[in-house]
């Protein structure tokens, strides 16, 4: 039989456990006290431009000469940061920045942790910030889906006109249906059937009807249709991604809202017109062969090119010469995959022409089989510069080669693209392949900013709203419970701190509705006190001693309480679940407070009752 001398205690591994797991949640919970810098982010544009400290001293040196001070320059991961003490010196350098160095360097506007270095060495971060905390703008395109179908038949068209032609059959006339998909007319029946018979065989993905005895009309099921749309969807949001990344954003949202729409929102992105200019240019690729004849490096040392070539650099700046006229463009490239070559059992791209594409590459490569071909990567840019303290604009094209290799045999419709130093480069490759250029035309519908000041005023409104809270909560609870009350109340600041550092740890985005999930956390955390010290006072009305009602308190309200907090658990997963921006936000907030108040209101104020009423001879007990 427990005696008031035993009952109440907890062996020191307990407390030794609770104690390092509230120290983690404040070495955690730590870089969030720092805030942030307004910073100047630059990288290459290319893998060979070096982002070194002679750069840094140069970059110094052009910020001296226009007497601007920043604090600090930092190199990390191939890039520049510089951190300023306000977006008013930040945004003056980086129109400075953006024209001295030119279009070698890509300049980005940001905010940096202001963390001290041995916290981020450790690798702890703060919580990201959302758009409505840290300013930035937010976009919401509309694809056009019925380009997208138009550009798939109109694929169709050039390649059942194809198959016609290797079939030897006769026909009229092929091209898009008024209602949809393809129509071929043809001038006897026997044609037409025979026809059909090839395109069943060769294209059997196609559903076949007869609108006249002269007439096939071949569409695309809706399977089929959802496949392509999905996937045009998805290819868009891979390539408005890769240009993202341009940008230096930290935490991007990019995903998709519904079936044809796509939602970006670029968090500390203060220059609208440049996130605009990104995610809307377009890229080509363009298929040329090697100039064999002419020496490459002495036409770049030359500064000019033979007549009949052209002079570019691959991706390590390396000078590459190319025949001038065009053997096949990316518009023609309906998939790309990466892989293994049978042969040398290397990497390799696996490339996938339309119809009309296959004929010119197949016509392109049968008399050049050992020659060279090269990749180029060409993307249309805009460039704005402030002149005379106007904004101009200036449109101008990027072209890289990335891939230069052998014709080893007769290319058609699929081909590989070996010659590569790594799977790696074989999967980069295959991407800008397929998401070089957007897959559908894309329209932005809604845009919205919202400046750093309003991140900012929302920043501290939210901060107010929680520590107001806390004083209201505590001061409650003090009065009701007294001693008991004050325990409450450290254990709802443990557990805030805890929740921030599983955020933190998570590298969760915290946004206002994130804020009301914490606001909210604190009211369900005291809840279960509550619970616990009616208990209490119920049992030492029973007549129990104060030991007993300490312990039974906890022991029989626990069940209560863990119902109560999985029925929330169980709506806030839902919310995840089938929300969508904010309402996950606020949903992940209120999903990890409730793991975190469970350990504190339960365990950690169990704790503490035990420290300080635990294995005592308690006369009376105030509750």
């Amino acid at each position: 039989m427990s005696t008031p001398y035993t009952l109440n205690q907890y062996p020191w591994w307990k407390y030794l456990l609770i104690g390092l797991v509230v120290l983690w949640g404040l070495i955690f919970a730590l870089p969030n006290l720092f805030g942030e810098d307004p910073a100047v982010q630059i990288s290459g544009a290319r893998t060979n431009i070096a982002i070194d400290a002679a750069f840094q001293n140069r970059v110094a040196a052009l910020l001296d000469a226009d007497k601007l001070s920043p604090k600090r320059l930092e190199l990390e991961d191939g890039r520049l940061l510089i951190r300023f003490p306000d977006t008013e010196v930040q945004l003056k350098a980086a129109d400075i920045l953006k024209d001295r160095l030119g279009r070698d360097y890509i300049v980005a506007l940001n905010l940096a942790s202001s963390a001290p270095g041995f916290l981020r060495a450790m690798g702890l971060n703060p919580m990201y910030l959302g758009l409505d905390l840290r300013g930035g703008v937010h976009f919401l395109m509309q694809v056009d889906m019925d380009a997208t179908l138009k550009q798939i038949e109109d694929g169709y068209v050039d390649e059942i006109r194809v198959q016609l032609r290797n079939e030897k059959v006769q026909y009229a006339s092929v091209g898009r249906a008024a209602a949809g998909g393809v129509q071929v007319e043809f001038k006897g029946e026997a044609e037409r059937n025979k026809a059909a018979q090839a395109l069943r065989k060769q294209l059997p993905n196609l559903q076949q009807s007869e609108p006249d005895p002269l007439s096939l009309r071949l569409t695309l099921g809706e399977r089929e249709i959802k496949e392509k749309r999905d996937f045009a969807l998805q290819q868009n949001i891979t390539t408005l991604r890769n240009r993202v990344n341009e940008l230096g954003v930290a935490e991007p949202i990019i995903q998709q809202q519904g079936s044809d729409r796509i939602v970006v929102q670029l968090p500390g992105v203060q220059d609208t017109a440049r996130a605009k200019e990104i995610l809307g240019a377009t890229a080509t690729l363009e298929f040329r062969l090697a100039d064999e004849e002419n020496d490459w490096n002495q036409a770049a040392t030359a500064g000019r090119a033979p007549v009949n070539s052209k002079l570019y650099k691959d991706r390590n700046g390396r000078p590459v010469l190319l025949q001038k006229r065009v053997m096949l463009t990316g518009d023609s490239i309906v998939d790309a995959a990466s892989g293994i070559d049978q042969q040398s059992g290397g990497p390799a791209v696996y490339v996938t022409l339309d119809g009309k594409g296959a004929k010119r590459m197949e016509d392109a490569t049968k008399d050049n089989i050992g020659k060279r071909m090269g990749v180029v990567f060409i993307e249309n840019k805009t460039e704005t510069k402030r002149v005379d303290g106007e904004l101009k604009k200036t449109a101008y094209a990027v072209e890289e080669v990335i891939n230069v290799a052998t014709i080893r045999d007769r290319l058609s419709r699929r081909f590989q693209i070996t010659g590569l130093d790594s799977t790696r480069e074989a999967r980069d490759l295959a991407l800008l392949l397929r998401a070089g250029a957007l897959a559908s035309p894309i329209e932005i519908i809604e845009e919205r900013t919202v400046g750093p000041s309003a991140g900012k005023e929302n920043i501290a409104q939210g901060f107010r709203a929680a520590v107001i809270a806390l004083l209201v909560i505590a001061a409650f609870m003090t009065w009701r419970y007294k001693n008991f009350g004050l325990i409450a109340t450290a254990a709802l600041a443990a557990n805030v701190v805890l929740l921030i550092a599983a955020l933190s740890m998570l590298q969760a985005t915290l946004t206002l509705p994130g804020i009301a999930g914490i606001v909210l956390t604190m009211g369900m955390a005291v809840d279960a006190n509550v619970l616990i010290y009616e208990r209490i006072r119920e049992e030492l009305r029973n007549g129990n001693s104060p030991q007993a009602a300490i312990h039974a308190g906890f022991d029989r309200a626990f069940d209560t309480i863990l119902d109560s907090n999985l029925t929330t658990l169980i709506a806030a997963i839902m919310l995840f679940g089938f929300g969508t921006g904010p309402i996950k936000g606020f949903a992940v907030t209120l999903s990890i407070g409730i793991v975190t108040s469970m350990f504190t209101a339960v365990t950690g104020s169990r704790a503490l009752v035990n420290l300080i009423y635990g294995g005592r001879k308690l006369q009376k007990l105030t509750v």
